[in-house]
């Protein structure tokens, strides 16, 4: 009996334009990153996949292709050896038509017919962009909230249909992509921030694709860089320092030190997850040099404000130190980041500030811990679910370390009143 075809994998080659050579290159150079060694992947290793013949590849072709198409090898229609080949779920059904939507087959723009079709140029991208500081200002201000990763995934679409609402130059194209692209990793970012990881995976996916599309280096940067993010949250470090290799050896990171720097330091976040000293000051101190190299006057996207003035390596020290539990740096580090941040940062001042609490938990100074985390402002408390989380971890730390302590009182007065503050 013949093998069936993979046709999740040919349909996916097809909306992204791959041809069997090019898809093998392109897995290769995953290899290589994720290695440090060139793969040896040519176009009959692709079509065997395609035929079916090679049903469930090793794991570094899988690792490989994953990292390419942003899609579990299960989602891309290989199969573990000892099962059979799956008819298409509803939810793959889903994922296909938010693919096709990605390829830029969106009706609902189409011209209007007997008039001349318009050309979309830069001036919408500036209005694109324009719309993007708006979400990156909420961002920056609430993080999280559901409303931020709704109005995002929808001027992604909007981004979308702009191609086909008249003729666009392959500049502007690849602009549209790009804007694109850095909506969908704002959603993904928001679900992040807000522990909603099943629908972050889904705009990761998406992002991912669209940035490949624009070819901008920047925003591959930040979907990769969050994909990175999202799997350190959901306490995966494995995956979440394959993402972080694939951010940092974009060839932006040589080109901008700035990027280098954050590459570095999210990377030392992840690390701190896997209790290697070494390797945190390893990242930290990379950080800091390429922070130190960087051009301050460097045209660069918005969302790179707080890398440029230090508060985000501060930041994610601040991580890294707390996770592997040396929580003197980790203090030293939270006060440097409070005094960095802009006034504008509410949810970066708030998870700051918790875990500056949490930091002077760990070297038992329970009073000065709580009364810290009491200068989180109770509408970041109650709803920003990351915060939310973090505080109810240290007040459950703090029972444990001072019972008995009148503090605890205090404590839980004060957050009964967040309830009727809200």
């Amino acid at each position: 009996m013949s093998a069936a075809r993979n046709e999740a994998l040919e349909t996916w080659m097809k909306e992204h334009g791959h041809s069997a050579n090019s898809l093998a290159e392109a897995a290769n150079r995953a290899v290589e990153r994720l290695t440090g060694r060139t793969g040896s992947y040519d176009g009959s290793s692709v079509r065997s996949w395609k035929s079916g013949r090679v049903r469930w590849p090793n794991e570094f072709t899988r690792r490989a292709l994953e990292a390419v198409t942003g899609m579990s090898a299960t989602e891309l229609g290989f199969v573990p050896r000892g099962r059979a080949r799956p008819a298409r779920a509803p939810q793959q059904e889903d994922d296909m038509k938010r693919r096709t939507l990605i390829s830029g087959i969106a009706v609902a723009a189409a011209a209007v017919p007997g008039t001349a079709p318009r050309r979309i140029g830069m001036s919408d991208v500036d209005r694109l962009q324009q719309r993007f500081t708006e979400i990156i200002a909420s961002d920056i201000r609430w993080g999280g909230q559901p409303g931020i990763e709704q109005r995002a995934a929808a001027l992604a679409d909007e981004a979308l249909n702009l191609q086909n609402a008249g003729s666009v130059a392959p500049r502007v194209r690849s602009s549209l992509y790009a804007s694109a692209a850095a909506f969908r990793s704002s959603a993904m970012w928001a679900a992040i921030d807000g522990c909603r990881y099943d629908t972050a995976k889904a705009h990761m996916r998406e992002a991912q694709a669209l940035a490949e599309m624009s070819g901008d280096q920047a925003i591959k940067f930040r979907v990769w860089s969050h994909a990175g993010s999202m799997y350190r949250h959901m306490g995966l470090p494995a995956d979440a320092l394959a993402a972080n290799d694939v951010a940092r050896s974009l060839h932006i990171t040589r080109r901008d030190p700035l990027f280098s720097c954050l590459g570095h330091a999210r990377h030392a976040a992840t690390l701190g997850l896997t209790g290697d000293t070494a390797a945190v000051h390893r990242a930290l101190g990379a950080a800091q040099d390429a922070l130190e190299r960087a051009d301050p006057d460097a045209v660069r996207p918005m969302w790179m404000a707080a890398v440029g003035d230090g508060a985000e390596l501060e930041t994610l020290a601040l991580s890294a130190h707390l996770r592997l539990g040396n929580f003197e740096q980790a203090e030293a580090h939270a006060h440097r980041s409070l005094a960095l941040l802009r006034p504008q940062m509410q949810r970066d001042r708030a998870i700051n500030t918790a875990r500056l609490a949490q930091a002077q938990l760990g070297q038992g100074e329970a009073d000065a811990a709580a009364s810290t985390a009491m200068e989180v402002p109770a509408i970041t408390a109650t709803r920003h679910a990351r915060v939310a989380r973090m505080l109810q971890e240290f007040g459950a730390a703090l029972r444990a370390a001072a019972p008995g302590n009148t503090i605890i009182q205090d404590w839980t007065e004060h957050t009964a009143t967040w309830r009727t503050a809200t």
